[in-house]
């Protein structure tokens, strides 16, 4: 199996961040190691497959809490396993609590601030980036938590880059021109870009951001897509918590 783990946390005591990729599965190709119940792939394949990726990055049974997801730019603050449904972001100040959003080209954005002990995780979709999500998971970092932005260290995880995430020009002209760019008569949007503006806005230091490379899109191998590969895409999982 391929995971995934951030550079940027590893220096911090208990704070970890996984994201696993389409490979190491037992479900029939396209889906791989699909960790979704809702894109038809059989719900024993998807058992089986999120009990291998909790295994490989060491995350017990039972202490996964997962964002919902409706495309929103709704942040809950959760202290207890389960599903959080109508919001796309998560925050919680509790050990061995594992935040969780499912993606497969939309942005997964992580944050840890590692002297207050408090985590974070955003799933920033096009709507979600244009309602600034990852900016009001940092403002609640900060109201509820008492973070202040020089403290967040973030990741902004694998993605449709800006060489493949083709939008149309109504959504297009609802950004700014800046992660916007023009080929061949086509529309691209960087939400990647997008999200690291909402956070070095919010005042979190380059030096503590780190940007994945990786397009979901392009890097068949390696990802699912459902801009790619629509109805048969499978769903990859991001993670982050912290130890006792």
């Amino acid at each position: 199996m391929t995971l995934i783990e951030p550079s940027i946390f590893k220096a911090f005591s208990g704070i970890r961040c996984f994201l696993s990729t389409r490979s190491g599965g037992v479900s029939p190709e396209p889906f791989g190691l699909n960790l979704s119940f809702h894109v038809g792939d059989s719900p024993a394949n998807v058992e089986e497959n999120r009990r291998r990726f909790l295994e490989e990055a060491r995350i017990p049974a039972g202490c996964l809490v997962v964002a919902g997801q409706c495309h929103s730019d709704r942040v809950a603050c959760v202290r207890a396993p389960g599903v959080v449904d109508g919001t796309d972001g998560l925050v919680t100040d509790k050990e061995n609590l594992w935040l969780a959003v499912s993606v497969a080209d939309c942005v997964p954005v992580f944050l840890a601030d590692p002297q207050r002990r408090v985590v974070a995780v955003v799933h920033a979709g096009w709507r979600g980036s244009l309602g600034r999500i990852t900016g009001k998971a940092i403002g609640i970092l900060s109201t509820t938590f008492g973070s202040v932005p020089e403290d967040l260290f973030v990741y902004i995880g694998p993605s449709a880059g800006p060489c493949c995430y083709e939008v149309g020009r109504e959504v297009a002209e609802r950004f700014d021109r800046g992660v916007v760019g023009e080929r061949g008569g086509k529309t691209f949007l960087d939400l990647k870009l997008e999200n690291y503006r909402q956070v070095h806005a919010a005042g979190v230091p380059a030096s503590n951001i780190e940007t994945s490379p990786d397009c979901t899109i392009h890097q068949s191998d390696l990802f699912h897509s459902y801009r790619r590969d629509g109805k048969r895409s499978g769903r990859m999982m991001g993670v982050i918590g912290m130890r006792q």
